[in-house]
This record gives C-alpha cells, structure tokens and sequence, in this order.
C-alpha cells in the first residue's frame, strides 16, 4: 500500500443503445492508469429489441468484471437505475455516457476525486473537454455538444455515492430523454443536503456526426423542462445552471405565423401582412443568429434556414405537450444525508476500499 489509503472501491454504469462510440469509450476506460472498476455493468437499452442483448465489444482487461444487461428502452434514467442495481454493493457508482473517452490517467484522476471526497459529498463530476475542428468555426450541431463542457452535473461522467444515490431512490424515470434528468437528480440531492463536488478527472465528449434535422428533435427537450418547473418550481434553471433559451421568442414567432394564416383565411390581408412580417423577422434573425458563429458554409447555411423555420413551432408544440403530460406531476421527497450519531463512523467512512 506503500503508506497510502487505498483507492476507493467504484462501478462503472454505462448506458447505451449500441452506438459504434462504445467501443472507444471501453477501450480508454480499460487503458486508463490507475484503480479500475471493480464492475463495469453495461445496460443495453435499444427501443425495439425485446430484451435481447447481442453481443458487444469488451477490451479483455474488463471481460472479467463486464455484465451487459437488458434495459427496459424506458430512455437513459432508467437504465442508469437498472445498471446501479447490478453493480453490487460498492461504495461509489460512476456513471459514464457511451459516446466519452475517458483521459489516460482517468483511473488515477478518479480515485483522487473520491478520496478528496466528504462524507457529505453525494456526487463528483468530470471535467468534460469537447474536441472542436480546428481551422474552422464549429457547425451549430458542434457547439451544441461543446455546451457540456460548461454544464453543470452532466452525467456524461459522473460519480455518485451509493449511499446518496439510493437516498434519493435513484434517477427519476418520467425523464424519458436523455435531457434534465441529471439535473433533477442533483437539485433533489441539493434539497436534501448532501454537497456536489467537481473533480479534477478529465473526460472527453467528441461531437457526434449527425443529419440536419438534428436540432429539431432536440425540442423535445422543451417538455422536459416544463416537468422541471413543476418538480422543482419556476426558479429551476439558476441553482441548475440551465440557461433559459429562446422558448419564448419560439412561441411569439410560432403565434405571429398562425395569426398571419388565421387573418388570411379570415380575409383581412393588412393584418395577415403585418403578421407575417413579425414572422419573418424573427425567424430571419433566429438564423442569423446561428449562422454567424459557424463555418458559413453553403450546406451549413442551408441546413441554419430549413430548421430554422421548423424549430419555432415544433419548440412550442413540445411545450405544449409538456404543459399537458406533465400537469399533475408531483415532486419527489429531498434525498436527505443519514443522521449518524456523534462518535460513531459514518457508513461512507466504513472500511470498503481495495489497496
């Protein structure tokens, strides 16, 4: 042990729906210096695949201690919570997206986190780097994926007390994107208060290749934070540090264009007119927004104008639908820290580390 405490026992958990990045991600987490796992509990999560699991690409050095489970394809909260409890009774589970790459030194870096670590610290983030091109400005979808690098408690690599983790009954599963339920996950832990820490642990998020229609689907997300305004009230997004977005600009371009067809279809074309010239100025300069800090490219600036016009109303129809879905939800208690008596060991500080 050469005088040192031992490294911390920790799973790794990583839910996936067979992306092609899995095999990258394993393979740096197999070749990262330091304590490994001491279970890497993968949950296949594929919508449509009746329970089966096929067969994945393990690096040799984690075989050994790789289970690849069936995930209920009930999205990414829920297969985290599948995965936790299969990794058996360690005392710290570090969840990890299937489309990181962990640093050479992760294993080192982690096992310094969670020995830093307090009693009352329920979860350590990474520090998530995103490799941008170099020698031109990132594409929209670019510089949406290197917003991580600036979130707060992303679970693309995050470590959770065990111990924290089952105060709070785990992630919630009426978060069926992978989209806010991290962030749901770290207020309720706030709430009750347990601490969040950020690690020193450097992991990588390479931007994803994706279609053009891409940041449309991202509006789904829309609905996600209408059930956060009703889990965690109309403050949400400061202690989350979430931004605030365009919904509402979203929502005047989407009402000038339906009073510009209703005014039409009512014949009154001064107003129809006047309607959609709101509407067409607020989407002209939603696309100039997002055109200028890209390439400008021609297909770059062609995919900027299409979904630029969509996005408006498929933003405000997910809120809607969130608005609906989501008008009883309920919040869940605050994960509260256990109440250990003066004198005795806390349950984290209980010898469950391997030198």
């Amino acid at each position: 042990m050469n005088g040192r405490a031992p490294a911390p026992r920790y799973a790794v958990v990583i839910p996936t729906t067979g992306r092609p990045s899995l095999t990258r991600c394993l393979e740096a987490l197999a070749g990262a210096a330091g304590p490994p796992p001491s279970r890497v509990v993968i949950v296949h999560d594929r919508p449509g695949s009746g329970g089966a699991v096929p067969e994945l690409s393990v690096p040799e050095a984690l075989r050994p201690v790789t289970t690849v489970v069936a995930g209920r394809a009930r999205g990414p909260a829920a297969a985290r919570n599948t995965g936790a409890r299969r990794v058996g009774k360690v005392p710290w589970v570090v969840f990890l997206d299937d489309d990181v790459v962990p640093s050479a030194t992760w294993g080192e870096d982690l096992a310094r986190d969670l020995a830093a670590a307090s009693a009352r610290t329920a979860a350590v983030a990474a520090r998530i780097e995103v490799p941008l091109p170099a020698g031109r400005r990132p594409t929209d979808g670019e510089r949406n994926t290197a917003a991580l690098a600036t979130a707060r408690w992303i679970t693309a690599d995050m470590a959770v007390r065990r111990q924290a983790l089952n105060a709070a009954g785990g992630f919630d599963e009426r978060f069926r994107r992978a989209f806010r339920e991290d962030a749901d996950l770290a207020l309720r832990l706030l709430a009750g208060g347990w601490e969040l820490a950020q690690g020193a642990r450097l992991t990588a998020h390479p931007p994803r290749q994706a279609d053009r229609w891409i940041s449309v689907r991202q509006q789904a997300g829309n609905g996600d934070d209408v059930l956060m305004g009703r889990l965690h009230g109309p403050h949400w997004r400061d202690p989350a540090g979430a931004p605030r977005g365009r919904l509402p600009r979203h929502r005047a371009v989407t009402v000038a264009a339906c009073a510009a067809v209703a005014c039409a279809l009512a014949g009154r074309p001064r107003a129809a007119a006047l309607c959609g010239a709101l509407w067409f100025a607020g989407t002209a300069e939603f696309t100039v927004a997002r055109v200028l800090p890209g390439p400008r490219t021609r297909a770059e600036i062609v995919d900027m104008v299409l979904t630029s016009v969509v996005i408006p109303p498929v933003a405000t129809w997910h809120w809607l639908r969130g608005s609906v879905a989501h008008r009883a939800a309920r919040p869940r208690g605050p994960a509260r820290p256990p109440v250990v008596p003066v004198g005795l060991p806390r349950p984290s500080e209980r010898p469950e580390a391997v030198s």
